[in-house]
């Protein structure tokens, strides 16, 4: 398979003119006021159209052909606000228009625009799409920038590790620094063990080297953004190794990486005045001779020792030697996002992340960011009551807190240890994954609160 390149996919808007299809989308309630278009009327009532929410009906010309189609939005459109994604899949391919829609325009547009995702990398036929005329009020420059951050990290998680290792994460990598003409660099193997000791113990049993990969673009003087992202291509669960079910999708504990990438994509196409840098440990958790072992200490890049309680808890030791090295310049806001605990997922499920800052604003500004661009988020407490589960006998701290109780926050506070400089910071445990098809995704690999976040910092340096 030829090597990923991370700015490949096409838009899924139609940007050639010419003829388009209609599309009217509708509630319930205009069919049953009749205002919509008298052809479509009178063939949705024929049909018995309900306008139930993402139905879709096709509709005939008096000669046959294919006029156009009628998409239900259901009575509460305001519910599912990225419901026009589900158009991206139904209708068969062609070009289309929507002609009316009690949606805005940026809504429909980016709506459709997710669920236009496929990954069909390794499939021999692939089928062709519908493509929408994008409205002329919508902001199509930033719509199809959201998206490509988006499908960046969707891409990257995926990939199956043996495409997506540990030298194809670097390469994405290098090709997100080098189509945005900024500074990167990597220091790989043998020479993490001075400065990223955690990181090494780690990764060191993989035949790929661990890596830590570094970008740095923008000007300085202009607001310090810092992204760290977990890059663990794929994690046996080292020697406390995993069941079989439960390692069946570890190719996305890269997620956090892929993630931060496709923020930055988005950060660096815009243009933001920021100066930006991204952080990325790499490795693969693996099981060889050479693996850490339940029962190591080990002193990371910051000084603290860490005792290693369990070697599936690994993702917090890379991060950490990266959050220190992030630390170190004091970012006015620094964000880690990581696949980090399974706790998250029994506390909030798979669609809704959780984050974790003691910034009351920061915390205020991205709830609202949330809201606004409709990327779930919820905060949970860094509490200081659990503090004493993270301590260690005969270390500074532990990777694995006896018991499993509150996993998520003590997690959380582990990461805390590593940041002391930095004026903001929030971390995000993410799942990285829709289990299931919505109408903005058709599941698999998924980015999560980075549209919100990319707004929240948009809005924050204007």
């Amino acid at each position: 398979m030829a090597p990923y390149q991370f700015i490949e996919r096409p838009t899924p808007f139609n940007t050639k003119g010419g003829s388009t299809l209609p599309i009217f989308a509708v509630t319930p309630a205009h069919i049953e006021t009749a205002t919509i278009d008298p052809i479509a009327l009178d063939w949705a009532k024929k049909a018995g159209y309900k306008a139930d929410s993402g139905s879709l009906l096709l509709i005939p010309t008096a000669e046959g052909h294919l006029g156009g189609a009628l998409f239900g939005l259901g009575t509460n459109p305001s519910e599912q606000p990225y419901i026009t994604g589900t158009l991206a899949r139904a209708l068969p391919a062609g070009d289309w228009h929507i002609e009316t829609a009690p949606l805005t325009a940026n809504r429909l547009s980016l709506g459709f625009g997710l669920g236009s995702y496929r990954f069909d990398r390794y499939k021999s036929e692939k089928s062709p799409a519908a493509t929408l005329m994008i409205p002329r009020d919508a902001d199509g420059a930033d719509i199809n920038r959201q998206l490509a951050g988006v499908f960046l990290a969707r891409d990257l998680i995926n990939i199956p590790t043996n495409d997506m290792g540990p030298n194809e994460l670097e390469a994405a990598f290098r090709g997100l620094a080098a189509h945005y003409k900024a500074e990167i660099n990597v220091v790989s193997g043998d020479d993490l063990r001075q400065n990223f000791p955690l990181v090494h113990t780690v990764g060191r049993a993989s035949a790929d080297a661990p890596r830590l990969l570094e970008l740095r673009w923008g000007k300085k003087g202009h607001r310090k953004i810092t992204l760290v992202g977990k890059g663990v291509c794929f994690d046996t669960g080292g020697l406390d190794i995993k069941p079989a079910a439960s390692m069946a999708l570890m190719k996305k504990d890269m997620g956090g990486a892929a993630n931060v990438m496709g923020l930055a994509l988005m950060i660096m196409d815009a243009k933001l005045k920021v100066d930006l840098r991204v952080i990325v440990p790499v490795v693969e958790n693996s099981i060889s001779s050479n693996a850490f072992r339940p029962g190591d200490i080990y002193r990371s890049r910051k000084g603290l020792t860490v005792q290693i309680d369990n070697t599936d808890a690994e993702g917090r030791l890379i991060l950490a030697d990266a959050l220190s090295y992030a630390d170190e310049e004091s970012p006015d806001l620094l964000i880690d996002m990581a696949t980090l605990t399974g706790a998250a997922r029994v506390a909030l499920g798979p669609d809704l992340p959780p984050f974790f800052t003691d910034d009351a604003d920061l915390a205020q500004d991205l709830m609202e960011a949330s809201f606004e661009t409709d990327d779930p988020l919820w905060r949970l407490p860094l509490y200081a009551g659990y503090e004493k589960d993270i301590r260690s006998k005969f270390a500074d701290i532990t990777n694995a807190p006896a018991g499993g109780m509150a996993g998520a926050i003590t997690a959380a506070l582990f990461l805390k240890r590593f940041v002391s400089n930095t004026k903001s910071w929030a971390h995000f445990d993410i799942y990285g994954w829709a289990p299931s098809e919505r109408p903005h995704s058709p599941g698999g690999g998924e980015a999560q609160a980075i549209r919100a976040l990319y707004h929240h910092i948009r809005q924050s340096v204007r």
